[in-house]
């Protein structure tokens, strides 16, 4: 329940000229096993060990929810954060990178990236009132872009949660 209550905070926080970009996905159950195990593949495919961390985390955690944002879709004011002139210049770039192998795709809108940002502010607020254990992981939201579950988001977070005596995101090796 409080996984969908985050999942409603960050949906409804405050979106740059008020355009929604954000993609949210509730992984509960079966899939949460499926989740740690794309992130235990990547973590190997990167050469990365501490994604073997987040995923026995992740395995053992009531839920995750994860919050994806479509990075390429400018804003449209031309305001140059991404590093480009234009927002067609950023379009442009984040077509030619399309197919590399990067974490996320980008170059990404900065205002889209602020919206990321305070849709998982919105999110672990919420797990935060309810006192459901929790911890932000680009492990998970590189895991759940690559099984499809963020749709075409280019940047993506986990949020695993664990209502437990002992907080299981504390402590970890």
């Amino acid at each position: 329940m409080v996984a969908h209550l985050m999942a409603l905070a960050a949906r409804t926080a405050p979106k740059g000229k008020g355009m929604d970009s954000i993609e949210l996905c509730v992984v509960t159950g079966d899939d949460l096993h499926r989740l740690a195990v794309a992130m235990k593949d990547a973590g190997k495919a990167l050469e990365m060990a501490f994604f073997n961390r987040d995923s026995a985390n992740v395995a053992a955690s009531d839920a995750c929810l994860l919050i994806g944002a479509r990075g390429y879709e400018p804003a449209g004011i031309n305001c140059g954060g991404c590093g480009y002139s234009t927002c067609l210049e950023m379009s442009g770039a984040f077509q030619e990178k399309k197919a590399r192998a990067y974490h996320f795709r980008g170059p990404g809108c900065v205002i889209k990236m602020a919206d990321l940002g305070i849709a998982v502010g919105s999110a672990v607020k919420t797990a935060s009132i309810h006192n459901v254990d929790n911890r932000v992981m680009y492990t998970a939201g590189i895991a759940g872009i690559s099984l499809g579950w963020l749709g075409d988001c280019s940047v993506g977070y986990g949020i695993p949660l664990r209502a437990a005596g002992k907080n299981i995101f504390f402590d970890r090796s």
